[in-house]
């Protein structure tokens, strides 16, 4: 049987009514809008450094290997607009930036460095699963 949205639930059962009523799967969801700024390497990148306390611009981009500048300003910018880091510029010359966790941005280290730790304890497994799908390839 084609699935269309119609049939979704008939085809895919409890997964179905769960996707037909929307929750995560819909664009505009929560977990969709906080997925976008944490599926980001870069992101997750970020925030765990600055779990020590807080860190010039200048510092996060040396301490980053393969970022740039405009990125990292960029990614910094969307993590302040969504209350996860905070900005303090010091009027010096040149003008002094730091960031840091914001009491929300905390919320997410838990999970982040589970995230971390299950990269750790599986990368073995994932580069050899990697290795026997790139032979047959």
């Amino acid at each position: 049987m084609p699935v269309s949205y119609q049939n979704i639930p008939k085809v895919y059962g409890k997964l179905g009514m769960a996707v037909k009523s929307g929750g995560p799967y819909l664009a505009n969801s929560p977990f969709r809008c906080i997925l976008d700024r944490i599926g980001d390497k870069w992101t997750v990148l970020i925030m765990r450094l600055l779990t020590n306390g807080p860190i010039r611009f200048n510092v996060l981009n040396k301490l980053i290997e393969g970022l740039s500048a405009k990125v990292l300003s960029r990614a910094l910018k969307d993590l302040e607009r969504d209350g996860l880091v905070t900005r303090t510029a010091y009027p010096t010359v040149p003008v002094t930036v730091e960031y840091d966790l914001t009491s929300l941005g905390r919320t997410l280290i838990g999970t982040l460095d589970a995230l971390s730790d299950w990269a750790q304890m599986n990368i073995e497994a994932v580069h050899a699963s990697q290795r026997r799908y790139d032979a047959d390839a």
